[in-house]
């Protein structure tokens, strides 16, 4: 009886866990849906452009395209969530991929599309926030929540400028959650895919660097032998993920335009056609 008290109990918690979560996305999704008609930014038809690209063009092209100003230059696994939500803008209205005709488009369809895509992509910021916070007490897990779920600042850049942080950051706390945890080969591997989803995210590189040197490649002792093999190892992790998003590339010879779209020396690593204002900076 007590042996099933004790399996009994965890899973009440995590019940009523994930119904309070629940309540406080609600929350924030019902705020996105209003905030749907509002201002946005250039980056929207960014995004917009994007989608016909990845949807129009063979991949061997969609580093190279200047069809639009606002050309691809984000990791290929970006490249990739896109081309994967272009499969249904086609569905919605084939405009929003048209490589000519969708310049600057602005018709409710890809308004909804878009704004709707950012909204469902917030899951992956869920995911994040309870696999991190599911052991806390509930004062520190609700100030969390708070915290993230109804942050002020990702609800105007990503709901209202139009970006999809909130599936990049859902990628940072997945990884930090599995090193809370231990597993620090998973941590590593979820922040090498962030990586190839968003390469700003190498501001944080260092930190992982030293923390999985010192907290999986030389822990438990071992001597050099078992060091130099949990190296190869986290190496081989974070090698497949590198490999799944820039390996096609690499086999149609894009790779130098790649890495030129990704970091631009020629234009200062600004895009010629943004303003330096707040937004850049956030």
């Amino acid at each position: 009886m007590d042996q099933q008290t004790k399996i009994h109990i965890p899973n009440v918690n995590i019940s009523k866990t994930l119904e309070e979560m629940a309540w406080f996305a609600g929350v924030a999704t019902c705020i996105k849906l209003l905030l749907i008609p509002s201002y946005r930014s250039t980056d929207f038809e960014v995004h917009r452009n994007w989608l016909a690209i990845t949807h129009s063009l063979p991949l061997s092209l969609w580093y190279t395209d200047e069809t639009s100003p606002w050309t691809l230059d984000y990791p290929p696994f970006f490249a990739y969530f896109e081309r994967f939500l272009s499969i249904f803008a086609n569905l919605v209205d084939p405009t929003i991929v048209d490589l000519h005709k969708g310049l600057n488009y602005a018709s409710n369809s890809v308004i909804y599309f878009q704004r709707l895509t950012v909204v469902l992509s917030d899951i992956s910021l869920f995911y994040g926030i309870y696999r991190l916070t599911k052991n806390l007490d509930p004062v520190k897990r609700r100030l969390i929540w708070v915290l993230l779920i109804w942050s002020p600042m990702l609800l105007i850049v990503d709901h209202v400028h139009f970006q999809y942080n909130g599936l990049l950051l859902g990628f940072l706390l997945l990884s930090l959650s599995y090193l809370e945890e231990g597993r620090d080969l998973m941590g590593g591997f979820a922040f090498a895919v962030l990586l190839c989803f968003k390469h700003l995210f190498a501001v944080a590189a260092p930190v992982y660097f030293v923390y999985l040197l010192k907290h999986y490649c030389c822990r438990g002792g071992g001597g050099v032998v078992r060091g130099a093999g949990r190296v190869f190892i986290m190496g081989g992790a974070v090698a497949v993920a590198f490999v799944a998003a820039f390996g096609p590339f690499l086999y149609h010879g894009q790779m130098k335009q790649v890495i030129s779209r990704m970091f631009p020396f020629g234009r200062g690593l600004c895009h010629a056609y943004w303003a330096p204002n707040f937004w850049v900076g956030s």
